[in-house]
């Protein structure tokens, strides 16, 4: 088995009418027990401080907070890039890039929250059990690509799609360019 951590996912054309449809994925986690991603392309229409019951520091109150999957909605993650910040018992997604489920450090009122070059708020995750992404690849439902920062936090995640694809080559380019709805082409 080969691990996709630090790999992102997009919707080869095959999941429409699906949750994601159109999605790309940052895989974090992918081993023997199953794989853990985060749906990069899906802001909420809400922020990080209408999500949370507790107070959140002025730095990141007015962030977006992204559908990072359909699995525990509620609970709430981040991606943070501080490549200077790097601990040594953690194993970082891409280098400087690391996962947060605890927020209650990162929420205190402190200097180590402004800190951060970029920060990315997620209420819910993309999660496959043993060998079930394995499967879907096999199955042709997922193109991979790989991760950079640039495109974690890409200040356009809504055309990030489109984006990669067209960078793939003309076979892609060709999806990246067809309509939600065939039948309107």
């Amino acid at each position: 088995m080969n691990s996709l951590k630090g790999q992102l996912l997009l919707d080869s054309g095959k999941l429409a009418g699906s949750e994601f449809h159109h999605a790309v994925v940052l895989i974090c986690q992918h081993d023997p027990k199953g794989a853990f991603g985060l749906v990069l392309n899906r802001m909420s229409e809400q922020t990080v401080d209408a999500a949370l019951s507790e107070n959140v520091t002025v730095t990141v109150q007015d962030l977006p907070l992204y559908f990072g999957g359909p699995v525990q909605p509620k609970m709430l993650s981040c991606l943070i890039y501080d490549p200077s910040n790097i601990e040594i018992d953690q194993t970082p997604i891409l280098p400087g890039l690391r996962l947060m489920h605890d927020l209650d450090e990162l929420l205190k009122p402190s200097e180590s929250a402004t800190s951060f070059k970029q920060i990315k708020f997620f209420a819910g995750y993309a999660g496959w059990s043993p060998w079930q992404l394995d499967n879907e690849i096999q199955m042709a439902a997922w193109l991979t690509h790989p991760a950079e920062i640039d495109l974690v936090f890409h200040p356009e995640p809504e055309k990030l799609w489109r984006l990669i694809l067209r960078g793939k080559g003309p076979k892609y380019r060709l999806l990246a360019e067809a309509p939600d709805d065939l039948a309107k082409n």
